[in-house]
């Protein structure tokens, strides 16, 4: 009997073994598999030094996993192109398989690399799995793209019960014993300094990690999710956006077990339904960005284009280390620096800081993240960038300007959120918490805070930064002049 030629299962950004359309495939008719990844200088959407920390744990996790099953994962440094015509001509592999991805680069890199594949006469496919439903899956009654999320939404929630099963993870045949280098050898963990000394201890990259974190979640932290979402001290939070953006975990693997702990009575109707909408927001920002190539670079309402941005290193630098003198953007700026993450709402407080009271570039703050986050994703950090300065789709008001004190003292209300990551003005009270210089220098001197030495003055006036930012985006729409301005 001829044994069969190999397939080439192509690892890209789904670093796992269940649920995976591509391996499953490449494994059919009893093919062997070699699970490769390619470490390529040039690849289309390059990741930020947060997450190049989670891909080498990640990968380590992978190559354990493939490891058990008498299998290889082979690591290679190079261009994509040349790597795989090496791989191919070294162990007769006739088809390469792949996860697609959806960014405007990563898709023109991997239409070239289909066509000059296929000139070799290997075959290829690229397989979903990344998203509920692939972009061009979902449009309107007259055939275009949505562009606000409610009733996109609305359309994926009436297709999710013919939505396919996630499958299992195959019998599959592994090669081993290929030439390989070592994650060591690529230098991706950070050393002097090494800035994430303490992402260890709170993070668990790997597919058995994420299937962890959710079981976690939908077991204890999932009941009051729909309220409790909103508090950054609460535990109502799932963090598994970081193994969703490494492909550890799918979404239709997380729909499958919030549907099972429902029907168990685990999870309450209201809270499912709103975690499985944040689910959906990361589909709709892929849908997004799929149908608006140029998100991440220019205003999706192009009206807001011309709006008079300020340059100021000094105020940017102080918004990024955490040192604006406003402790609730402090301390979620310090809480993304320590941990490589930082809680939702926090991040809608923080963005609409660097926009609305710093008036500096949406872009500089999206650049930040994107270095920073674990979870760093092209479409969703756009989508949400956008959707924060008001020139995105379905996007908050541009006269909605979240006033940092107020936040505090609604979803931080006794402080135990900004006493962990400003440490330095724990002993206030309650009351001066999110605003440490009204407090009287009596209180200040009592709870050894100094302003302008072991705290920063706030680098902007509220009701005057409020007032500027209004002004220059009330001159992009005359429709502002009759609506109601708020102060969130």
């Amino acid at each position: 009997m001829t044994t069969p030629r190999p397939a080439i299962l192509l690892f890209r950004n789904d670093l796992r073994l269940s649920d995976h359309p591509a391996l499953t495939v490449a494994a059919a008719g009893g093919k062997p598999v070699i699970c490769l990844y390619v470490n390529d200088p040039d690849a289309p959407d390059p990741i930020g030094r947060a997450q190049l920390w989670w891909l080498h744990h990640s990968l380590a996790a992978l190559g354990r996993q493939i490891a058990d099953l008498s299998g290889q994962l082979v690591l290679r440094a190079g261009k994509t192109r040349d790597v795989l015509g090496d791989v191919i001509r070294a162990t007769g592999a006739d088809a390469v398989h792949w996860s697609r991805r959806y960014t405007p680069n990563a898709i023109a890199a991997d239409t070239a690399l289909k066509a000059h594949l296929n000139d070799r006469g290997i075959h290829v496919e690229s397989h979903a799995g990344r998203y509920l439903f692939e972009p061009w899956q979902i449009a309107t009654k007259a055939g275009t793209p949505f562009r606000v999320f409610t009733p996109f939404w609305r359309s994926c929630l009436a297709q999710l019960d013919a939505a396919p099963a996630p499958l299992p993870a195959p019998d599959a045949s592994f090669m081993r014993d290929l030439p390989s280098e070592t994650l060591e050898g690529w230098g991706g963990l950070p050393t002097r300094p090494n800035w994430a000394a303490g992402f260890g201890s709170l993070w668990t990259p790997g597919e058995a990690g994420a299937m962890a974190r959710l079981d976690s979640f939908l077991d204890k932290r999932a009941q009051g999710y729909a309220q409790g979402r909103d508090f950054p001290a609460a535990t109502n939070v799932s963090n598994l956006s970081p193994h969703l953006q490494m492909g550890e975990i799918t979404p239709r693997q997380i729909l499958a077990s919030l549907r099972r702990a429902e029907v168990l009575g685990d999870v309450g109707q209201r809270d499912g339904a709103k975690f499985l909408a944040e689910v959906g927001w990361r589909d709709f920002s892929a849908y997004l960005l799929y149908h608006n190539p140029t998100l991440p670079l220019e205003e999706f309402q192009p009206k807001f284009a011309p709006f008079p941005w300020r340059d100021d290193a000094k105020d940017l630098t102080a918004w990024q280390r955490g040192q604006t003198g406003y402790p609730i953007v402090d301390a979620g700026m310090r809480e993304l620096l320590q941990t490589g993450t930082m809680h939702n709402r926090v991040r809608m407080i923080v963005a609409s800081f660097l926009i609305k009271h710093l008036r500096i570039n949406w872009r500089a703050g999206l650049s930040w993240f994107h270095d920073t986050l674990l979870d760093a994703d092209v479409a969703s950090n756009a989508a949400s960038w956008q959707w924060v300065a008001g020139c995105g789709a379905d996007a908050a008001p541009y006269f909605r300007i979240f006033n940092p004190i107020t936040q505090a003292t609604k979803f931080d209300p006794d402080g135990t959120y900004i006493r962990q990551w400003v440490p330095e003005i724990a002993a206030l009270p309650d009351k001066y918490l999110g605003a440490p210089w009204k407090a009287p220098s009596a209180v200040l001197q009592a709870a050894h805070v100094t302003l302008g030495m072991t705290y920063p003055h706030p680098i902007v006036d509220h009701a005057r930064a409020r007032t500027a930012a209004l002004a220059a985006f009330e001159g992009l729409s005359a429709s502002a002049e009759n609506v109601a301005i708020g102060d969130g």
